[in-house]
């Protein structure tokens, strides 16, 4: 079975504190739902996109898992915890 993965690009934050309370919300979301973090920088070389703030990948057992944890109750309220503090590049995607 294939994994799932989020891969997340920040274009820009403007709030670090929204930023900060919704990786407090988002990382036990995350976990609980057997999800990985293997990818947490801002030490990004961007060449194409102009994206170089924040770059996050998480990968999920399947890509089912991706999906439902994304729309689960416990990650809605880390969205919510986000608002509008952080333009970004959100995909769910699935691995070969």
């Amino acid at each position: 079975m294939k994994k799932g993965y989020w891969v997340v690009a920040y274009r820009s934050v403007s709030d670090e504190s929204a930023l900060t309370e919704y990786g407090k919300l988002a990382r036990p979301a995350i976990e609980s739902a057997g999800g990985r973090i293997i990818i947490l920088t801002s030490d990004v070389q961007a060449r194409e996109s102009g994206m170089d703030q924040r770059t996050v990948v998480i990968e999920f057992d399947t890509m089912e898992q991706a999906i439902a944890t994304y729309n689960s109750a416990a990650y809605e309220a880390a969205r919510r915890a986000l608002g509008s503090a952080a333009d970004r590049d959100f995909r769910i995607v699935e691995g070969v």
